[in-house]
Formats: C-alpha cells, sequence, structure tokens
C-alpha cells in the first residue's frame, strides 16, 4: 500500500545519491524509508541489508570484505544506528573507490535516530556523506481532498496509519508503535529509563504540545530532577519523535523567551496520546488548536530547502509567532497558524513582524482559499502554504 504514495522526498533522495558517495536518510521507525530507498533503487543495481536481521548481519562478519564484492552496486543499510562500527570501513572503501574513479552513489544508510549516528558518520565520513530527514506523510503527497487531509491530520504522516482500514485501526496501530518504542526499541539503544515514566512524559508533552517547557514542573510530577527530565526530552527528540523548536535569537530590542518549544512530531501518535480517536472527537477536544499548530509546522519544515533555519518569537509581554523562517535567501517569513476558517489577527501584529525583519507575512488557516488581511498579509491554506515553499524557495 505504501507503494501508491507518490513520496515528496523522491527526486532529492535520487539525484543525492547519484551525487555523494554515501546518503544518510533519517526518520522514525515506520516512516517509510525503506519503502523510499526501494522504490529509488529498483531501476539500479543494488543490495539491501537489514542490520536487525540475523542472516544480514551474518554476512556482514567480515564487512570490508563483504562491502568489497559489491563495489558496483548501490549497498542500501537499513537501521545503520546498530553498527556504528561499520562507518570507518565505508570511509576506508569510499577512498578506495574513489581511487579507481568510482565517486557516487555506493551506500544508502537509513537510519532511526539521529544525534548519536550523525556524530559517528560524520566524524568518518565527512565530505563523504550528505543527510536528508524524512517525515511522516504531508499534504502535498496525498489526494488533494478535504477528507484525505482530515484523515492525515487525525490519523498522522505513518503510511500504515494513514492507510489503516478504519480511525479505530489506525488508532490500534499507532499505539502498538508507541508501545514497541517504549519497550523494546529505547532499550535496545542503551537508554536507561523506565517505559511507564517515559510514556508519562510523552503524554505530557501532548498535553504541552507548542508550548515552553517548565522543567522543574515536568521534574516534578515524575519524581525525577530536572536534569534527568531534560535527557528524557533529548531521547524522544532524538528518535525523531519530538520537536524542538528554538526561540528567535535575532538581537532584538524586546525581552524575549529563551526556552524551546516541543511537539509531538506526528499528529497521529499525539492524537493517540491524549485519547482522540476521531476527527468529530479532534473538533471538541481542547487541543484543537495547538495540534493545528504543530501539524502545521511539521508539513511546512518537511519541505523547507537545504539550510533554511525554524524559529518561533514570543515577547516577555507575550507577542508572539509562531513560525520563523530564515531562508537561504536571507528572506525572513512570518507565519501565523490559526485553525478557524476567518482567522484574525492580534492587532500588533505587523509591528511583531517588523521586530523580526519579515519580508512576508502568511497565516496558514483551515480553509482553502487565499486572500489578503491587512498589511501586507496574506491567508492562505495549507496546501497553499507547501506549494509556495516549493516555488519560491
Amino acid at each position: 500500500m505504501q507503494g501508491m504514495l507518490k513520496r515528496y522526498l523522491t527526486e532529492k533522495l535520487s539525484s543525492t545519491t547519484a551525487q555523494m558517495p554515501a546518503v544518510a536518510l533519517l526518520g522514525a521507525r515506520q516512516v517509510g524509508k525503506t519503502t523510499l530507498a526501494r522504490t529509488i533503487a529498483k531501476d539500479i543495481n543494488s543490495i539491501y541489508l537489514d542490520l536487525e536481521a540475523p542472516e544480514d548481519l551474518l554476512k556482514l562478519s567480515d564487512p570490508s570484505s563483504f562491502l568489497s564484492l559489491h563495489a558496483d552496486k548501490l549497498v542500501i543499510l537499513d537501521e545503520i544506528q546498530r553498527r556504528p562500527d561499520l562507518f570507518p570501513v565505508l570511509r576506508g572503501l569510499i577512498d578506495k573507490n574513489r581511487e579507481h574513479g568510482h565517486r557516487a552513489g555506493q551506500y544508502l544508510l537509513l537510519g532511526s535516530a539521529s544525534m548519536d549516528l550523525l556524530r559517528q558518520s560524520s566524524e568518518s565520513l565527512a565530505g563523504r556523506i550528505s543527510y536528508i530527514e524524512m517525515g511522516g506523510l504531508n499534504v502535498v503527497e496525498i489526494e488533494d481532498t478535504q477528507e484525505s487531509r482530515q484523515k492525515l491530520w487525525l490519523r498522522g504522516g505513518f503510511p500504515d496509519s494513514y492507510l489503516a482500514a478504519d480511525d479505530a485501526a489506525a488508532m490500534d496501530w499507532l499505539e502498538n508503535l508507541i508501545r514497541t518504542y517504549l519497550e523494546r526499541d529505547i532499550p535496545q539503544w542503551g537508554f536507561r529509563v523506565p517505559a511507564a515514566r517515559l510514556r508519562r512524559l510523552w503524554t505530557m508533552l501532548a498535553h504541552l504540545q507548542g508550548e515552553t517547557i517548565n522543567y522543574s514542573k515536568l521534574a516534578a510530577n515524575l519524581e525525577v530532577d530536572a536534569k534527568t527530565v531534560t535527557s528524557y526530552l533529548d531521547i524522544l527528540t532524538d528518535l525523531l519523535l519530538v520537536r524542538r523548536v528554538e526561540p528567535w535569537h535575532a538581537n532584538v530590542k524586546k525581552r524575549l523567551v529563551k526556552s524551546p518549544r516541543y511537539y509531538i512530531r506526528d499528529s497521529g501518535i499525539l492524537h493517540r496520546l491524549l485519547g482522540v480517536n476521531s476527527y468529530s472527537h479532534l473538533l471538541s477536544n481542547p487541543v484543537l488548536g495547538k495540534s493545528w499548530e504543530g501539524f502545521v509546522v511539521e508539513n511546512i519544515l518537511s519541505v523547507l530547502p537545504r539550510r533554511a533555519e525554524s524559529y518561533f518569537y514570543r515577547t516577555a509581554a507575550g507577542a508572539e509567532i509562531d513560525l520563523v523562517l530564515k531562508m537561504p535567501s536571507s528572506e525572513i517569513w512570518a507565519i501565523e497558524i490559526k485553525h478557524g476558517v476567518a482567522p484574525k489577527l492580534g492587532m500588533h501584529y505587523s509591528q511583531i513582524c517588523d521586530d523580526v525583519d519579515a519580508t512576508r507575512k502568511y497565516v496558514v488557516y483551515g480553509g482553502n482559499d487565499e486572500f489578503p488581511v491587512g498589511n501586507d498579509v496574506m491567508v492562505m491554506s495549507l496546501t497553499g502554504i507547501l506549494e509556495k515553499l516549493q516555488v519560491d524557495s
């Protein structure tokens, strides 16, 4: 079923693989990395190895010898974070192939964790590897209907959840994914965290979607210290399950909020953690606005160009912009996010945009039209802003 969906990153991954000796495709488990890798590899000479499969691990008992036998192929190594010892081997093989004129398309590394993987690979493969992050499905990857967009928002972007037979099956799938992370994956990755405690934190973050965090209060509720809470947050962030958005840090003559905001990256996981099981239930739930905000943020960040930076802006007095994008062109986009179909902006919104020197001002709302409101501010649908980012960035 996943193969029915044309992923936004297909051309980018294909072209990058053709240009670089190694490419790392990073994303949460079950987000579609393996399916995408097989899609771009189906018409070229390739070999796929799952580093969680005993039979494939056996083949890599002598990795240098085995991989040398396949020097003419694209080698796909799935769950690469399980074998960090392979990075120096890959560096040697890449350099050896360079001497013989073979430069690009040698290794495609798939990983479900970011920080350790990035640190280990960047040390060993500096100048030889390019990184691409893969999120869940976004609205430009699905059927262009209101019903499909509502389904994506409720169920989230994991393909198996989105394509489930009904909402109940999607929520069951998401519950199993959450438990797999807590009970199997996180312990296997070496993190010593009680599953029940980490689930409580994950659920607390869901209730605080898009808010700055009071670490001491979270720590008290979990009966641990603030340093431990910070380490737990790092785990969920490094596993690409939670997104940390940093505050705008330019020299503005106002007292600014300095703590980051956290979002549950997948709206389906957010809703499962909060017990929101249907679209009608979502519409009547207090999390509605923040759920929409997180859904929009994740969609926007999924299509941002390389080297673009994302922030939020909030003063100590409460004036804020939900998303500030610093584009590679040096343009600054100020994006306010409102779920309603008749969005209202605060009277000082234009002044706030001036604080960050915004060159473009947008409101992303729950409707389908595009129209101006006030001083150079354009109201757009989520699909509309994604299309504009793809064209203008």
